[in-house]
């Protein structure tokens, strides 16, 4: 029943979002992914408490890495265009792939501080919910194009 009524919420608050600016939306989906993750957790309210505090600062340093770098890379090679040269795209690569490393180190930094808060069985689920809420975001976002 939660779920239902959750999935409810969602897309009642994913159709709204799509009419707001970038920060309206991010902030929206966020609340949403908040309370997604809060039902599928089943976080205690002690667990609550020392988790999201944690799990917002990986989010917040994740979005810095793909907003501030990763994208800044793309509109690199997006200007560059057909004038890409093997030197340029090598140092871009060089780029995305440290980019990358960074989030795979910042999940792993998350994993270990969350680990002894909510234990592995919740990090787990943690990984299934943050995947799903994602595939749901995502087919709603498909679903509103196709209109």
């Amino acid at each position: 029943m939660k779920t239902k009524l959750l999935l409810t919420l969602l897309l009642s608050f994913s159709l709204s979002v799509f009419s707001q600016t970038h920060k309206e939306k991010r902030d929206q989906i966020k609340a949403l992914k908040v309370s997604f993750l809060t039902t599928e957790l089943k976080l205690t309210s002690q667990e609550s408490a020392k988790f999201w505090p944690i799990y917002n600062a990986y989010e917040e340093k994740e979005f810095e890495i793909k907003h501030d770098k990763m994208r800044s890379i793309i509109k690199k090679i997006e200007n560059a265009g057909e004038s890409l040269t093997e030197k340029d795209a090598s140092n871009y690569l060089n780029q995305f792939q440290e980019a990358e490393k960074e989030l795979v180190e910042l999940k792993g930094k998350m994993i270990a501080d969350l680990k002894p808060v909510i234990g592995s069985v919740k990090l787990l689920k943690l990984q299934k919910a943050e995947f799903d809420f994602n595939r749901k975001l995502l087919s709603k976002w498909k679903d509103k194009h196709k209109e």
